[in-house]
């Protein structure tokens, strides 16, 4: 696999400058923005840096078809006595080149693998004795293996087992079992007993990224101005993301940007914006109907972008519904608008179902996740791409405007979901 990184004043930039060095074929693994450093930061803007990859699987496999047809018989199952893997001994060969592929996924998932494997043995040992009672723990690990015993590739033991741990790695980081199904019958139907663990690894890893897609993100109107309406429940953050969000387009992108909240039930949110208005120098209004959204539009018509907050409110409050309902209708009678639901990473994944659907009457939305930080599994954000088919547009992680956001990244979130590790540590 060749791996190398590209930059650009855009992503798009960068991936079109590997994808005229390395082909069409290139696999996009990591995207992150890189700021200037010292002095250099008060002349020249972020750039953003592509780490691409060249995948010759098809040349792997080809070595492997080679080597056993070239080998003898009687050489080969001498090797499968003494080495106990069979033909796995390539495999496993090759996928000690993981580490450049995924970041070292495997080596963490085979470590894994083996503490599985002890902690069975230790049960085991346990019960044999009559002395090692069930914890609930145990009971809950035991109940995915049943359910990871299911999914088989191609009835290579070693394999098998692989996917049985990734399977139960996704269970663990809360991705809902039918999802992960769904993904691991992909690679099922393959039934390759050669293919390299670190192809397996490989494709699963590529498997979930197209799932996540990619997000059109914030995209400037044919004729400005264009609003956006930033949607939710209460709690999950929308002010300071809608503060995060104008100061990238204000100050970094040299947009004109206006701000109006519809949120008259929190006083405090109110003056937050407000604040963040005067700090970034850009027009602010409060407003109580879809009609004044209107007449804001209007008022604002030479500006690029029009940020608007509105109020947080259960998703099971009509009126509340009806509300939101009515500034989207707005928005779209006199410009063309966006809106982004914002969701908290932290929010029970039965709740975000939920909310998702009801959301789902009012309007086509993409999702913004909050809170990243305060939670330690990020399978919630394959879930609810998943069933709401809503593209995923920005995440955040913390408290500070205007840091602490940035664009979606499949990469890194299929990443944190398949090596248990918060991608922010």
């Amino acid at each position: 696999m060749i791996i190398k990184k590209f930059q650009g004043k855009t992503e798009e930039e960068a991936v079109q400058a590997a994808k005229k060095e390395l082909g069409e074929n290139i696999v996009i693994m990591n995207v992150k923005y890189v700021k200037p450093k010292g002095l250099r930061a008060l002349w020249y803007s972020k750039t953003v840096e592509v780490t691409v990859a060249l995948e010759e699987e098809r040349e792997v496999q080809q070595r492997l078809q080679r080597e056993n047809v070239n080998k003898p018989a009687a050489s080969t199952a001498k090797s499968e006595e003494v080495t106990g893997h069979s033909v796995m001994k390539p495999v496993l060969e090759s996928s000690q080149n993981i580490e450049k592929k995924l970041d070292s996924l495997q080596i963490l998932l085979e470590s894994q693998m083996q503490g599985e494997q002890s902690r069975r043995e230790t049960v085991q040992e346990g019960d044999a004795e009559g002395n090692s009672p069930k914890a609930e723990n145990d009971v809950s690990s035991e109940k995915k293996e049943r359910v990871a015993d299911t999914v088989k590739v191609s009835g290579n033991p070693e394999q098998d087992k692989f996917i049985r741990l990734l399977y139960n790695t996704m269970l663990e980081n809360e991705v809902d079992e039918k999802y992960a199904n769904s993904i691991l019958e992909e690679i099922e139907r393959a039934k390759n007993p050669k293919l390299p663990i670190d192809a397996i690894l490989a494709s699963v890893y590529q498997k979930m990224i197209l799932k996540f897609g990619k997000a059109e993100g914030i995209l400037p109107a044919s004729q400005n101005p264009k609003v956006v309406l930033f949607i939710g429940p209460t709690s999950v953050g929308k002010t300071t993301t809608i503060a995060k969000i104008a100061s990238q387009f204000s100050i970094e992108q040299k947009k004109r940007v206006a701000l109006l909240t519809a949120d008259t039930y929190r006083i405090a949110a109110t003056e937050q914006l407000r604040t963040y208005a005067n700090i970034m120098e850009v027009p602010f209004r409060i407003i109580y109907s879809g009609e004044e959204l209107k007449d804001a539009v209007m008022d604002f018509k030479e500006f690029d972008y029009i940020f608007v907050d509105t109020a947080g409110h259960s998703h099971r409050n009509g009126e509340q519904m009806d509300n939101t309902r009515e500034l989207l209708d707005a928005a779209g009678d006199v410009c063309e608008y966006q809106a982004l639901l914002v969701l908290s990473a932290t929010t029970k994944y039965r709740d975000l179902l939920s909310i998702v659907a009801k959301y789902k009457e009012v309007g086509q939305y993409q999702l913004i996740f909050t809170k990243l930080d305060e939670t330690i599994t990020w399978g919630n954000l394959l879930n609810i791409k998943m069933y709401s088919e809503a593209p995923i547009a920005y995440v955040t992680y913390g408290q500070n405007v205007p840091d602490d956001i940035e664009v979606f990244n499949a990469q890194k979130t299929v990443k944190a979901i398949l090596s248990g590790k918060n991608a922010l540590v």
